[in-house]
């Protein structure tokens, strides 16, 4: 059985139920999954109701049912791995792979991959048709990838997913408590003023296109760091340290500082250099650690081939100026 132990390190609104803690905050369980799979709660060691408040320094105690298997499609994709156990698995994420299925994508993403992997690792056998992957597939034991965290479909590099629900939970209790590190090389247009520096805002869904995020005066806080690597006339390589993990942060606050990343379609515009480019965000390494270890590893992903084209093409630039 799944279980969570933890306390709530966070200022959280008065009044607020542990169900809604758990689904908004610490996002183990949504609240449909939390009635479906029976969760359990203890806070400070006694019994409670899913409709008990929370409140900062509670220790949590928590359990929930396995998951019913997934209608995943397993697909043999070939994937980048930085490092694999019983329990997680880090990959090196290219570009243009979509994380996990929706909105029409039901084939190819990072999903598929993982599901169909952990099926190998467990001994399910293959299917004996090239027509069979074709439905979904149904294994006891509830075999599915652990997705802790997401990459848009244009962003490449480093991300993490685990192999059971314990270890799922785990991970994500990290990614909550801002215990896991993340850093990510952006190519964007333009020299910010500042070497380095931070932007800290309210983001919230787009009133007027409701597939963007943008700053605004009311929504969830984000915060970023930067720090810029290199600078051309006209662009810069930064990287970049979130310390929240909004829907587009990035993407949106390099849009609020001025300079939007070269080659994004949402946030961006159309760069005279590189007036073709693809979203230059890559995510460079993750610091976490690992189910039933102390410490945190780091892991790494390479610059890209794209980043290091365009940097070659910048490079010749001002060079060419410079004669």
């Amino acid at each position: 059985m799944p279980s969570f132990y933890g306390t709530v390190g966070e200022p959280v609104p008065e009044g607020l139920r542990l169900d809604r803690y758990v689904a908004e905050y610490c996002r183990l369980l949504s609240r449909s999954q939390i009635k479906a799979r029976s969760l359990a709660a203890k806070i400070n060691g006694k019994a409670v109701k899913l409709s008990r408040p929370v409140q900062t320094g509670d220790v949590l105690e928590l359990s929930w049912d396995e998951a019913e298997p997934v209608n995943l499609v397993p697909e043999d994709i070939a994937l980048d791995i930085v490092y694999e156990d019983e329990r997680a698995v880090v990959i090196n994420k290219p570009q243009g792979m979509v994380v996990h299925p929706g909105a029409g994508i039901r084939r190819g993403t990072l999903a598929n991959a993982l599901y169909f992997r952990r099926r190998i690792r467990a001994g399910v056998p293959e299917p004996s048709s090239l027509m069979e992957p074709l439905s979904p597939l149904v294994e006891p034991g509830g075999l599915r990838p652990g997705i802790v965290h997401r990459l848009d479909k244009d962003t490449s590099g480093i991300i993490i997913a685990a192999y059971d629900d314990e270890a799922l939970a785990f991970l994500a209790a990290q990614f909550k408590a801002r215990k896991a590190k993340k850093t990510y090389l952006a190519l964007v247009s333009g020299v910010p003023r500042e070497g380095a520096g931070r932007i800290q805002t309210l983001i919230a869904r787009d009133r007027r296109d409701r597939k963007r995020f943008a700053v605004s005066g009311r929504g969830k806080a984000a915060l970023t760091f930067y720090k810029v690597v290199q600078t051309w006339q006209g662009h810069s390589l930064l990287l970049l340290s979130p310390r929240t993990g909004r829907t587009h942060q990035l993407r949106v606050h390099l849009r609020y500082l001025g300079h939007p990343i070269v080659g994004d379609p949402l946030y961006g515009f159309a760069d005279p250099v590189f007036p073709s480019a693809s979203l230059m965000l890559h995510a460079k390494s993750l610091a976490i650690t690992l189910p039933g270890e102390n410490s945190p590893r780091l892991f790494r992903s390479p610059m890209p081939a794209r980043f290091t084209a365009m940097i070659q093409t910048l490079n010749s630039s001002c060079a060419g100026a410079r004669k």
